[in-house]
């Protein structure tokens, strides 16, 4: 991917460094960021969850079975949507040096969800599951640093003032001209995951619906992965979409469903208050009217 045209120097300018030595030891900056990003999200999930009754220990090993859960789904997803680049077995668990389907993960994660809190209070579930989202778009978002430092998931030169200007290190995707501002997928989504953050955010603090964060989460990630992943020139496509295109499209449309079942379910709840308070608490019973009108023809 050598090119020779010049850069716009608007991009924002960042090296690679796939690993940092500290002393003897060489750290993989990918595992790093996605260390970090697991631990920051199951953080800020347990404190949420912590509102509705669940032990903060709770959440962490439902969370840590899911993460590793979602793990392998991430990556057995970018195996199969990268198999080109596998050329030996060791290639195919090599994470450190980067390769994570996000959705893979994440689908994966909501099938097997409902086994592992199946202890958990049902009538809290979607209450959790928004707590969950959050926790996920935190770590999501500090993870995707690490594919940025490792050069991945990158598209052709652009003038965009958003775009990633290499300045030198080693790259998965390349070779790479110094100097070039190119798109970088990764990066864009690190910064479109802030907006999804606050959104959420606001949301928990207006107390919606239960699951209304999580169809809302889906939604925006869906659309904006769809969107970004139009500037990756290295995936492999299917009708000019890729994998994770697909698996996308099917989240979109799974978060519009949960939205629209958490709103019926609320507003169906919201009723049967009312109609519960509007009924007389001392009307009697037609059982106890017919009663009455036994004990009235009796005494006739």
């Amino acid at each position: 991917m050598v090119t020779s045209m010049s850069a716009v120097p608007a991009g924002i300018p960042f090296p690679t460094f796939p690993s940092i030595s500290i002393g003897p030891l060489n750290l993989m900056t990918f595992g790093i960021f996605v260390a970090l990003g697991v631990l920051a999200g199951v953080y800020v999930a347990a404190r949420r969850n912590e509102r509705f009754g669940i032990p903060r220990g709770e959440t962490e090993r439902v969370a840590i079975i899911l993460v590793v859960i979602g793990f392998i789904g991430a990556r057995l997803l970018w195996v199969v949507t990268h198999w080109s680049q596998i050329s030996s077995p060791i290639d195919i668990i090599a994470v450190w040096d980067g390769g994570l389907q996000f959705t893979g993960g994440f689908i994966t994660a909501i099938l097997v969800a409902p086994l592992v809190t199946r202890a958990w209070p049902k009538d809290r579930r979607w209450e959790l599951l928004d707590g969950a989202v959050l926790g996920l778009a935190v770590g999501q978002m500090i993870g995707r640093l690490g594919c940025v430092a490792v050069g991945e998931h990158l598209g052709g030169p652009t003038d965009f003032f958003l775009g990633w200007t290499y300045t030198g290190g080693e790259v998965i995707e390349g070779p790479l001209e110094v100097g070039v501002t190119y798109h970088n997928a990764s990066l864009y989504e690190f910064l479109w995951l802030i907006p999804i953050i606050l959104v959420l955010l606001y949301l928990d603090r207006r107390h919606v619906p239960a699951g209304v964060m999580a169809g809302t989460f889906a939604v925006m990630y869906g659309t904006f992965r769809f969107l970004t992943d139009f500037v990756r020139i290295n995936d492999r496509t299917l009708f000019g979409l890729t994998g994770a295109q697909y698996m996308t499209i099917g989240l979109t449309a799974f978060g519009i469903g949960v939205i629209w079942y958490s709103l019926r379910r609320h507003r169906a709840e919201v009723d049967s208050e009312i109609d519960s308070e509007d009924e007389p608490d001392d009307a009697p019973s037609d059982a106890a009217a017919i009663d009455v009108e036994s004990t009235g023809d009796a005494q006739d």
